[in-house]
């Protein structure tokens, strides 16, 4: 069975989502992760106006890729952040993704506040009905103090939905959870319906995320982990660089393709 593997367009920071979907194209993907992560990249947002929206959905036609998913990162433990993501969800349901994706805190924002994880659930449950409405998944991020996969488990148990799933953050595991990487899947992989497969390289607090291949994470373990799981999650490639980003467009080019180049290399059937 060929697996869904996209390219996050969070890793066209600094770029318009046109250079984006071009260099995706390029390398020879058929799948996008759009983002809508407030005050970083906001290549689609909810406040777009409808003609522009349709603008770029007839792009995605156009370059033969499948919106699979949409990055739609919201503070879920802030009461005044949920119908911002509301928003998002019916963004995602204009583009129909199959999956929106959000960590619990903010991605790059300050929170402006934090709950328990009991609360969290809560929070979450009250957006099912938006998600029944409109065919989605959530898939919830492991990143910052809800680092590991072990933990996003516990909170999707708590919410109890087939519409509430973990997104596993390869590198944020490393990076926000200091755990082993490996064991720490295998913990949550019964939960897992999305994954971002992010490489880590460098120190383990150190800001270096290199195209696939180019860092220190296993990935013929990661797909061997999934295998033996029979986890079928659709996975979606992001690339962050360094502190410094990268040199320019067709640096982010070159790590796109060369991510496609590694996986191919490595038998994955895509």
């Amino acid at each position: 069975m060929k697996k869904i593997i996209a390219i996050n367009s969070n890793t066209y920071h600094g770029f318009s989502l046109s250079e984006a979907v071009a260099g995706i194209k390029k390398a020879g993907f058929k799948y996008i992760e759009l983002t809508a992560t407030k005050g970083w990249t906001e290549h689609v947002f909810p406040t777009m106006s409808f003609r522009d929206l349709y603008r770029i959905k007839d792009q995605l036609e156009e370059a033969g890729l499948t919106p699979i998913s949409l990055s739609g990162h919201t503070n879920l433990m802030d009461d005044q952040r949920l119908n911002d993501f509301i928003a998002n969800i019916r963004l995602a349901a204009f583009f129909e993704s199959k999956y929106i994706i959000s960590s619990i805190g903010e991605a790059h924002l300050e929170d402006q506040a934090e709950a328990s994880d009991e609360q969290v659930a809560q929070n979450i449950k009250n957006l099912l009905p938006y998600l029944k409405e409109y065919d989605l998944i959530l898939g919830l991020e492991n990143h910052g103090r809800h680092a590991t996969g072990k933990h996003l488990k516990e909170i999707v148990e708590l919410i109890d939905s087939k519409r509430v799933v973990v997104n596993y953050d390869t590198a944020n595991a490393v990076f926000y959870g200091d755990v082993d990487l490996a064991n720490d899947l295998k913990t949550a992989v019964d939960k897992i319906g999305h994954i971002h497969l992010k490489d880590k390289a460098g120190a383990q607090a150190e800001w270096n995320f290199p195209a696939i291949g180019k860092g220190e994470l296993d990935f013929k373990e990661i797909f061997e982990i999934l295998a033996a799981n029979n986890n079928e999650a659709p996975l979606s490639i992001e690339i962050e660089f360094t502190e410094a980003g990268p040199a320019d467009l067709e640096a982010v080019n070159q790590a796109v393709q060369d991510s496609y180049n590694y996986l191919k290399e490595l038998g994955i059937d895509f």
